[in-house]
């Protein structure tokens, strides 16, 4: 386990299981709901890395000019490919100490060949992450990232922030098209969603009776947001990513959020921090 302190933030990761976040705290204060143990795949709780595509492909179809790839379909009841492959596979510390931390990740998987680097930081001022995809192959390739954070839900939680669309889904959780949207702005209605929403200004807030989670994303995770809320389970998810789901078997919606075609050097890099008010 890889820890980390910072200010009145700490963290605990665990590098050889997909650099999973398995704490997240500010001031003794969960930020995300802890793993306690568990893994993290298959744990409502802690948070992970979704590269080099993020939320669900269509029965793992992933087409590459001429070529079609299968994907490993690990949503199987669905029939989907989720969340990529980079948390199934051990990350690099390259240098860690007080709130501090250099990972990486190389990973081959045909059509995909990149090298990932995560800087981490955590201070008074706040936490942020900083995350970088390149292409290592020596062939294009579409790629996507994200963040998949699970925010311990608390008496009083009202997520807020401001969209331009919302994707409408099908009983897979797959997009059949984007309809208007202002977002979220607290309220009751959001509770059970499971939803990706385009035009995001790349701000989010998590109000909590104790304290008030805010988010701020930037660079290719400046767009798209997924939102989670499961009902059953103590939880909100607001997951900045860099394409809408199964875009690359859906050109249509490409205009909402497309993965990029990544040229051989290429990267896709995310930003992101977290501050506490109150």
């Amino acid at each position: 386990m890889l820890e980390l302190q910072g200010g009145d933030w700490r963290a605990a990761l665990l590098p050889g299981q997909g650099a999973a976040f398995a704490t997240l705290e500010h001031a003794g204060r969960p930020v995300l709901r802890p793993l306690d143990g568990q893994p993290p795949i298959g744990t409502k709780g802690g948070a992970f890395w979704m590269l080099p595509w993020t939320n669900r492909i269509d029965g793992g179809r992933f087409p590459v000019g001429e070529r079609v790839y299968r994907l490993p379909v690990n949503e199987t009841e669905a029939g989907n490919a989720l969340h990529g492959l980079s948390r199934n596979a051990p990350w690099v510390v390259e240098r860690a100490g007080g709130g501090h931390a250099l990972l990486t990740q190389r990973l081959r998987h045909e059509p995909f060949d990149y090298a990932v680097r995560l800087e981490l930081a955590l201070a008074e001022e706040g936490f942020s992450l900083a995350l970088q995809l390149e292409n290592t192959g020596v062939e294009a390739c579409p790629m996507g990232i994200g963040w998949h954070p699970w925010f311990a839900r608390l008496p009083g939680s009202a997520p807020r922030f401001s969209a331009t669309h919302r994707m409408v889904t099908d009983d897979r959780s797959l997009p059949l098209r984007a309809e208007p949207s202002a977002g979220l702005d607290g309220g009751s209605e959001w509770l059970g969603t499971d939803g990706h929403y385009a035009g995001w200004n790349g701000r989010a807030e998590l109000r909590r009776d104790d304290l008030t989670v805010v988010m701020e994303a930037g660079g290719d995770w400046a767009g798209n947001l997924q939102f989670y809320a499961p009902a059953e389970y103590p939880v909100v998810c607001l997951e900045p990513v860099s394409h809408v789901p199964d875009v690359i078997n859906r050109p249509a919606l490409a205009p909402f959020g497309a993965m990029r075609v990544l040229a051989p050097g290429e990267r896709l890099e995310g930003r992101l921090r977290l501050t506490i008010i109150g």
